[in-house]
């Protein structure tokens, strides 16, 4: 495996990404995490999933493919980082990124909302509101 990339050449190659629809900070961040399935899949990495077949497990029923892809946007945009922990066959277990970890108030603050504003929504456990983005890195 190469060297990981340090977050500073990750934010700069992503704002220098002709993906973004504009300069704006809530558009671009959208941009990055504003389909159906990252911020479920960090959810997981908090809640201590880290490997493929437990994030196929999820509630959700995501897709195989769609998982793969995922964790592939994912690694190559600073968030989570895939790492060796068996040889033949390799397979790998995915770890968040202080850039994916700091997504950890955004979270809390979605279930906090949901929670509210959604009726039908379980109260979020007390454990997901006391964590802090430190508390993730490992």
């Amino acid at each position: 495996m190469g060297e990981p990339r340090r977050i500073l050449d990750v934010l700069d190659g992503l704002m220098t990404d002709t993906r973004f629809r504009s300069d704006c900070p809530i558009a671009s961040s959208l941009d990055v995490l504003g389909d159906k399935w990252t911020l479920v899949i960090i959810r997981d990495m908090a809640f201590g999933k880290s490997r493929f077949s437990d994030f196929l497990g999820s509630s959700e029923g995501i897709q195989r493919n769609i998982l793969t892809d995922r964790l592939k946007r994912m690694e190559a945009g600073g968030l989570i980082r895939k790492v060796l922990y068996q040889s033949r066959p390799d397979r790998y277990e995915y770890r968040l990124t202080r850039m994916g970890a700091d997504l950890l108030p955004a979270i809390q603050y979605l279930a906090v909302w949901g929670r509210k504003y959604l009726p039908h929504v379980y109260a979020p456990p007390a454990e997901l509101l006391a964590w802090t983005p430190e508390a993730l890195l490992r």
